[in-house]
Formats: structure tokens, sequence, C-alpha cells
């Protein structure tokens, strides 16, 4: 039996901190030299293009900032757009247009969507897939030169954030970057596989700590894997709590193993994509609903990616995606690419009932650093709804339930704070009278919107809810219960 590493149980002996247990909402943005071409195919979800394409579903995919894999991918849609508008331009030209488009970047606009949203916390993507460090880092690259920003992109939208009242973080890419593995990538199992060694690892390691050292942030979020084994792993966490006591850090930090160095024997990788594409195969639709990300033995939340858990689960956990199929700006949306606000809020009040908060995405463009306006219409409903409506989310967490509905078929789900259960009616609420199904409470009762009282009555097991004006808001509604007893049950 393996002895137990006592860095590790104490880095699980720790708790979620409640600041972000009480934040629920947070935006991502990546952005980067990707958003200048700013183009992948419409193709649909990403777990749409494993299903009809594995053998080059990773070159396929609907996110912008894998254009550099795919235009190494002869007769892809995005190798096609390239060689059209770029001719034979190598990807690091784009890095000087967006430097150039900082010019008329106000970080601190930025910030008041963000807060004006509801957001309470920010993830800006440091480095993502294709190495460029969004800070002048002091960590040199010896596979690409000047493969960082001139301006502190990390520091100045650090400052801003934190100047309108929000937590900060950073996104890192520790599994993939491809100036230190310039091999394209057609297969998950290529992907899984492409984790750099040699002198990768110990950069990386320099980088997050620089990050953190420079920046403290709030939430450390990595990507894909991590490329150092779990010993040195488990020691930067417990250097990065000490430097941020409040700190979190994600899942996606899959450490290498002896497993993991196996799939870059290319008869192994072949074994693993054809288990993977039959996996799939059987899985069918499930498939296109997103990824979920193994459990590692060490973090504070959870990240499904496009997809979403549907019952309480006791792990914290944070469902991330881009408003589009696409994290990265991606030219060829129209709104009709995007989701609408009210699925996009319904999923988020799902996510909080049931444990969860949402890293909702923004994919600026790169020529001039904004934000498109289908991207900030969305956010402006959701800051809409959330200040009317944010006592049902903020600081709350799952009651013994997370799911009910009305007597006909309409969607509730509940939250909980002290002395308080929160419904929230998930659409239009037509009706001055509504009966939940199944629920024998008591207590004064009032909607969030407007105050105004909300009289409760025993109906057998249901309750019946009598409003004293008309619901008008589309997406949803909100009663807070103040409850007899003096609690309501919190799992």
């Amino acid at each position: 039996m393996a002895t137990p590493d006592p860095v590790l149980a104490e880095l699980n002996a720790r708790p979620v901190p409640a600041w972000y247990e009480d934040a629920k909402f947070g935006i991502f943005i990546h952005w980067g030299a990707f958003a200048i071409p700013g183009f992948a195919p419409r193709v649909g979800s990403i777990g749409e293009v494993f299903a009809s394409d594995y053998d080059r579903a990773v070159a396929l995919a609907p996110y912008t900032e894998w254009y550099w894999n795919a235009i190494k991918v002869p007769g892809t849609p995005s190798a096609e757009f390239h060689a059209a508008n770029y001719r034979d331009a190598p990807y690091t030209d784009f890095k000087q247009p967006f430097e150039d488009g900082l010019k008329q970047w106000d970080p601190a606009a930025w910030a008041e969507a963000f807060r004006d949203a509801g957001a309470r916390y920010v993830v800006l993507v440091t480095k993502h897939h294709d190495g460029l460090c969004l800070w002048p880092s002091g960590i040199a690259n010896r596979h690409e030169k000047n493969w960082s920003t001139r301006r502190d992109i990390v520091r100045e939208l650090a400052d801003a954030v934190r100047a309108a009242g929000l937590r900060f973080g950073v996104y890192y890419s520790g599994g993939i970057d491809w100036t230190f593995n310039r091999r394209p990538m057609r297969t998950l199992g290529d992907f899984l596989a492409s984790t750099p060694g040699s002198d990768y690892p110990a950069y990386a390691m320099a980088q997050v700590r620089e990050l953190i050292e420079r920046y403290e942030p709030s939430v450390l979020w990595n990507d894909i894997s991590w490329p150092t084994r779990p010993g040195p792993l488990y020691q930067l966490f417990a250097d990065y709590y000490r430097a941020v006591p409040d700190g979190v850090v994600n899942d996606r930090w899959v450490a290498t193993s002896l497993r993991r160095d196996l799939l870059k024997i290319p008869l192994v990788r072949r074994y693993v994509d054809r288990k993977i594409k039959a996996a799939i195969t059987r899985s069918g639709a499930e498939q296109s609903k997103g990824i979920i990300p193994p459990p590692v033995p060490h973090s504070d939340f959870r990240t499904p990616e496009y997809a979403a858990f549907s019952e309480i689960q006791a792990k914290k956990w944070e469902s991330t995606r881009g408003m589009s199929h696409s994290f990265g700006f991606n030219r060829n949306d129209t709104d009709t690419d995007y989701a609408s606000a009210e699925t996009l809020i319904h999923d988020f009040i799902d996510a909080v009932a049931r444990n969860g908060n949402l890293l909702l995405n923004v994919g600026p463009r790169g020529t001039d650093a904004s934000i498109p306006g289908e991207q900030l219409n969305r956010l402006k409903r959701f800051g809409a709804w959330l200040r009317a409506n944010g006592g049902a989310i903020y600081g709350t967490r799952p009651w013994t339930r997370s799911d009910g509905e009305t007597d006909c078929g309409q969607a509730v789900r509940f939250t909980a704070a002290k002395g308080r259960l929160n419904l929230i009616l998930k659409g239009p609420v037509s009706s001055m009278q509504v009966a939940v199904r199944n629920l024998p409470i008591t207590g004064r009762a009032r909607r969030l919107d407007d105050g105004s009282p909300v009289t409760l009555q025993a109906r057998g097991t249901d309750l019946l809810l009598t409003f004293a004006s008309p619901c008008a808001d589309p997406i949803g509604t909100a009663i807070a219960v103040e409850t007899s007893d003096g609690a309501a049950p919190i799992t």
C-alpha cells in the first residue's frame, strides 16, 4: 500500500473559501493572437465534432483558440481560410496586430461591464495553447522568442477588476504549449499525449509561480493537465495557498504518470483512440453535451465544460462555457449562434441550485479589443435579472433538493440561506396563483424583484402561492420564504 502524501492530506483538509462558495458567477476571458483571424468552422458543439469526425476532431473543433493547430492539418476549413486570407504567413505574425489592437483597450470599461452583469470574479486566460503570454514574463521561452506581450495585460486587467470590487483569477494552459510541441493534433489521443517534456515542466512551473508572485490571483485555473509528477504539483498548491490564503484551484491538474507517458508511443496512442472512438459511438447523443474532466487527488472545485451536473453535488463545481460554441471570438458567429440569455440564465440557476457556479466566457475581438455586442447584450440581461433576484443566488447553498415543479409542469429550483428558502420559478409566470408540488413548508414569503408579499397556503402536500401583483419577468421569478423554524435545511 502506498504511503499517504502528507502534503496532499493537508491540502484536502482545507475547506473551500466562503467567498468562492458565495460568488456564484464569474467571467472567463479567452483573448489573444487567435482573436485576429477569429475563425473556426460552424460545426456544432465540441462534443458533436468528436462524435461525427473523431479522426480529425481536434483540428475541426469550433474553438477559435485552437486555430494554430487547425491550420497545420491540410484540408480543414481553418487551413483553407488561412491560405485564402493570409497565404503562408506563420501564426506568430498575429502577435503584432493583436498588440496594435490594445491601443483601443479600456480595461476599466470591461471591469464595469462584468460588475454590472452581476459577476463576482473574473478569470483571464494568461497563456493558452499557443503559448503567447499576456504579460511580460521574465521566464524565457527558448522555442519562440519574444512570445509575450509588451504591455502587462494581466496587471492592467487585475487592477481594473479589483478596483471594480471583483476578485481576479488566472488561467494557464499547463498541459499544452504549441511552441514546445509543434506536432499537429487530430485525435483526443494526440491531444492527451502532446504535453511537452524536456525543458517545458520547469518552464511551466516557473511561469505559474511568477503569476502567483506578481498578481496573487484568487483563482488558479489550469487547463488540460500538468507536466510534472504529483509531488512538485502538491508543493505548488501548498505554496499558492500560503501566498493567497483564500485562493482556489480547479480540477484540471492531471499530473504526469507512467500511464500518460505511454501515450507518447504511437501504437499505444492508436489503441487508446480506438477505445475512445468506440466509447463515443456507444454514448451517442450524450457525448454532445460537453466534457466533464475526471476527478483528481486535489481540487477546490470541478469544471464541467459545456456540461453540467443534473443533481446536487457534494463537491463544489463550476460550469464553464462560451456563449456560442467557441470560447475565443469567432467572426462566423451571428446572434443565432449564441445561446439565448434565457437559456444561459436558466442553466446558471440550475447550477447554483446544485452547488455550482457559472464561469461564463467572453471572447473579445483582437483587432480593437472590443467585446462583441451579442455578448454584451447577454451580460446586460444577466445583470438585470440578478439585480432583481440575486438574493436567491448570492451567498446561498443547496437545499435538501434542487428541483421541483408546479402543478402545470413549470420548473422550480430551490436555494437556501440561514432562515430562508428561495424558490425560483423558471420562465414566465402568467397566473396570479401557482401551486408547487410536494412542498409542505410554512412561513412568510415575498417576491425578490419588487418586495411584494406572497401568500402561502397548504394544499395537501403542495404549496399554493398567491401573488399580490403580476410577475413580469419572462426569465424567472424568485420568492424568498422566511421559514417558521428559523432555519432552512441546507445540505
